[in-house]
């Protein structure tokens, strides 16, 4: 049994973590933490997520000492602020624990990057570098070795399903750039209150126009340059992004349904669609990430969706830990 810690459980992606690995057959959730200043310290963490009432009743310890913790750990996930995981990354990692880090801190291999976007500058370059993305249909292989791995962020998880398989087949006339328009429930804003996220004062608005952090993720690891727009939507959870690509002279929705097929038809977690497009409420409370296509003429419509709290974080999480110590992939995700 892998001892499993969860640093940053009070959020909404920390709560769907630990139901996750509460209900795993081959981990022990061994605890449930916060910062040390944190207002939920001492809470039980089913006072605050009462759906969990009765599954995880742990409190939630305040974090004062990493290096203590560790020693005890085998498998660590951070839902924690990026600053936060850029810290207690290298002190778990010096205890032998697997680490999966859901914050940006080690995601992207570029100068200037963290503090252009992130706002900090990165003091751990050599970890960085050997940092493994976990966009797990992609990486299955670099996973399985891995000691750190960075989870994709949520925007970025169904823009690269959606793109990936179009780009590796060489379908995309590149000189127009795709463009993702993407828009996400308040639940990816976090549980911090704030009148910007608050649910009765949102209303559908794009924001971060051009300078988005997640823009320059998804152009980094797909390789190629994109358009993206994030839309704030006065919804719950879940992300329904729309791509808007040309298609090279002569490719055909055959071609591009091929490709979605050769990529995906082993993949559990990927729901590609042959006719019409996916809705939110097709994967809201799942762990999966839905795909359909139109084409016309040499224009082609992607639309994808997830939920951003679990194929965008949390599940994708618990799904490349399942491929880091061999497990089945879909353990604790899907029925078995």
């Amino acid at each position: 049994m892998l001892k499993t810690l969860i640093i940053g459980a009070s959020g909404y992606t920390g709560a769907e973590l630990a139901a996750y690995i509460q209900r795993h057959p081959q981990t022990e959730l061994t605890g449930l933490m916060v910062s040390a200043n944190s207002a939920d310290a001492g809470k039980c963490f089913s006072d605050l997520h009462p759906q969990f009432r009765g599954l995880v009743d742990l409190p939630l310890e305040p974090l004062t000492d990493p290096a203590a913790v560790a020693q005890n750990t085998d498998v660590v996930f951070l839902a924690t602020a990026h600053e936060v995981s850029h810290d207690f990354v290298p002190v778990f990692l010096a205890a032998g624990c697997t680490v999966f880090d859901l914050s940006g801190a080690y995601r992207v291999q570029q100068d200037n990057f963290y503090p252009q976007y992130y706002g900090f500058e990165h003091k751990h370059t050599a970890l960085l570098a050997q940092a493994v993305y976990g966009l797990a249909e992609w990486q299955h292989d670099n996973i399985r070795t891995a000691q750190l791995i960075a989870v994709p962020g949520c925007y970025p998880t169904v823009s690269q399903l959606a793109l990936k398989p179009l780009l590796d087949n060489d379908l995309l006339d590149l000189t127009q750039w795709p463009v993702i328009n993407a828009t996400s429930g308040v639940s990816g804003a976090g549980r911090k209150a704030a009148l910007n996220n608050s649910f009765c004062e949102v209303s559908l608005q794009p924001y971060g126009l051009f300078t988005h952090r997640h823009q320059p993720e998804i152009a980094a690891h797909l390789g190629t340059p994109v358009i993206f727009t994030p839309h704030l939507g006065n919804f719950k959870r879940g992300i329904l992004a729309t791509i808007t690509c040309r298609l090279k002279s002569g490719v055909t929705a055959e071609q591009v349904s091929a490709a979605y097929h050769k990529a995906y038809d082993d993949k559990p977690l990927v729901r590609v669609y042959d006719h019409g497009v996916p809705a939110l409420n097709a994967v809201v409370g799942q762990p999966f990430c839905d795909l359909g296509f139109a084409v016309q003429g040499e224009h082609l419509i992607v639309a994808g969706a997830e939920d951003n709290l679990l194929k965008g974080a949390a599940a994708q999480a618990v799904q490349c830990m399942n491929i880091r110590f061999g497990f089945n992939e879909t353990l604790s995700l899907l029925p078995q």
